[in-house]
């Protein structure tokens, strides 16, 4: 009979002490009951703004880049024209662009911000913002009551708020929307890629394709924006959040 392998067991004091069950079971609560209030708490902030485009784009950009110039300029256009809430992530790069310029022509420049360990990554051109320690809440938050989102120029964390948009439109899990993508020579790279790769493997079709439109000019954005239904989301009732017993 084949002798059984021993199994090698670290004899070093790694200094970790396991947790109960009764801890694991407390430390789930806690979680639990701590992305329930965040929920609560942002739904209640932003159902002060029933009228608003969410802006997403590059934090890398500073306020003499072009692209942030032309956020600046394209949000106090929103709020100058047709009277909406700007909302962001309250960070750098294009969300203060969208957040300054909104806030310079008297709108609402309001903020989802975020809580890192050693900091809170906030810009200085919000008018409002409520605060969040879990980035998934706080993603929710920001695609909850918009009339339209606006995507400038943006990395991984952009495209990540992209595909997860454009997904939940394509799954009808939140109502249509307007998805804007401002730049062509940026964007149209993208869509050329969802042709030419995509469609052709046959894994979306070509309805995907025409969830989100590419505009070239803030006249065009405005346009999209002004014919936007406004959405009709659930107010919010009031409802409190108590710890799990």
């Amino acid at each position: 009979m084949e002798e059984q392998k021993k199994i090698n067991v670290p004899t070093k004091d790694l200094g970790i002490t396991p947790l109960t069950h009764a801890e694991m079971l407390g430390a789930t609560q806690e979680r639990i009951y701590e992305i329930s209030r965040e929920f609560t708490q942002g739904f209640e902030f932003l159902s002060k703004y029933p009228r608003s485009v969410t802006f997403f784009g590059s934090t890398q950009f500073k306020e003499d880049h072009p692209h942030y110039v032309h956020a600046r300029a394209l949000a106090a256009r929103i709020v100058k024209e047709i009277n909406y809430t700007i909302v962001t992530g309250g960070g750098p790069g294009i969300m203060e662009a969208a957040n300054r310029g909104a806030k310079e022509v008297g709108g609402n420049s309001v903020g989802l911000t975020i809580r890192l360990p050693r900091e809170q990554v906030m810009n200085g051109y919000l008018t409002s913002h409520t605060d969040f320690y879990y980035f998934f809440s706080r993603k929710v938050c920001l695609t909850y009551s918009a009339e339209a989102f606006v995507f400038f120029p943006g990395g991984f964390g952009t495209l990540d708020e992209f595909f997860e948009i454009v997904t939940l439109l394509q799954t009808h899990k939140i109502p249509k929307i307007p998805v804007i993508l401002v730049g062509k020579e940026y964007w149209g790279k993208l869509r050329d890629y969802m042709k030419e790769t995509l469609i052709s493997a046959g894994t979306i079709g070509q309805e995907e394709i025409d969830i989100f439109h590419i505009a070239e000019n803030d006249d065009e954005v405005l346009e999209i924006i002004k014919n936007a239904p406004i959405r009709e989301s659930l107010p919010y009732n009031g409802l409190k959040v108590n710890p799990v017993e």
